[in-house]
C-alpha cells in the first residue's frame, strides 16, 4: 500500500449530528511520554493536561465536493491528547494528538486506516435514549457513559480544576488542528478542521467508565468538563507535512 495515502491526501466532509466530549484533567507528567517529541502539551496553570473522549454521530462523510449519496454514516470515537505544535513560520497552533480511534462500522475502520494515521478498530455501540437519559456503552471497549438531560442549570464535575463554564471551553474542542508524527523522517503531519457556528453545551454526566483510560496507565484521571453540540457542517482540509528540526 503506497504510505502517502495515510497523510489525509484530500478534503473529507461530514455532518456532525452530535459530538459529546468528556475533557479529563491529570497531572501533565502522566501524558508527557504518550506525545511525540514535536509536541508539547496544552496545559492549564502549567499542572494540568487534559485526554478527551469524543463520541460524535457523523452524516454523510465523503471527501469533500462528492455528492451526499456517496456519503457515510459513521459513529466515531476518538481517544485524544490536547497538544501544541510551533510550525516552521513560528506560530504556536493548538490541537489534537489521537492516541485511539475507533468505529462501529468496518468500512470506516477499512478505509480510515488506508487514509489516516488514526489507529481505527471496529467496536460495538449501544445507545440507549430515555427520556431523562442517554447512555452510550460498549462491551468490547468496556465503557459506558450516563448522561442527565433534564437539567437546565449545571455545574461544573465536582473536580473540575476550572473556576467555570467559560474557563473549561477552552478545553472543550475541537481545537483546529490534528498532528501526526513519523519519527523516521522527523515530519509532522497537520490536518485542519473547518466549521461554523460550534456552540458548546455542558451536559451532566451522571456516571462513566472508560477502560482505555485504564490501559494508558492514568492515575485518577479528573473529569474537568463534558459538553454537546449538534447539527454541524464540518470538514478536515488536505493534510500538509512540514519536516521538524
Amino acid at each position: 500500500m503506497l504510505t502517502f495515502l495515510k497523510d489525509h491526501p484530500f478534503a473529507v466532509e461530514a455532518y456532525f449530528e452530535s459530538s459529546l466530549v468528556l475533557t479529563f484533567a491529570v497531572p501533565k507528567e502522566q501524558l508527557q511520554n504518550l506525545i511525540p517529541e514535536c509536541l508539547e502539551l496544552d496545559t492549564f496553570q502549567d499542572k494540568w493536561a487534559f485526554v478527551a473522549v469524543a463520541m460524535v454521530q457523523t452524516k454523510d462523510l465523503r471527501p469533500k465536493g462528492f455528492p451526499k449519496f456517496m456519503g457515510n454514516d459513521f459513529f466515531l470515537i476518538g481517544y485524544r491528547v490536547f497538544v501544541r505544535y510551533t510550525n516552521n513560520a513560528g506560530k504556536s497552533l493548538r490541537g489534537l494528538y489521537i492516541l485511539k480511534s475507533e468505529t462501529d462500522k468496518t468500512k470506516m475502520e477499512f478505509f480510515g486506516n488506508i487514509f489516516t494515521h488514526y489507529n481505527y478498530s471496529t467496536t460495538d455501540i449501544n445507545q440507549i435514549v430515555q427520556q431523562n437519559t442517554t447512555a452510550i456503552s460498549s462491551i468490547k471497549s468496556k465503557f459506558k457513559i450516563t448522561i442527565d438531560k433534564t437539567e437546565e442549570q449545571i455545574s461544573l464535575p465536582k473536580y473540575s480544576p476550572f473556576a467555570d463554564w467559560k474557563e473549561a471551553r477552552r478545553f472543550a474542542g475541537p481545537l483546529p488542528f490534528t498532528f501526526t508524527y513519523n519519527k523516521e523522517t522527523k515530519e509532522v503531519l497537520i490536518i485542519e478542521g473547518v466549521r461554523h457556528n460550534w456552540t458548546p453545551n455542558p451536559v451532566k454526566v451522571n456516571d462513566y467508565n472508560f477502560d482505555f483510560l485504564i490501559t494508558i496507565k492514568l492515575e485518577n484521571p479528573v473529569l474537568a468538563n463534558a459538553f454537546i453540540i449538534k447539527n454541524i457542517p464540518y470538514y478536515w482540509k488536505k493534510g500538509k507535512i512540514e519536516q521538524w528540526k
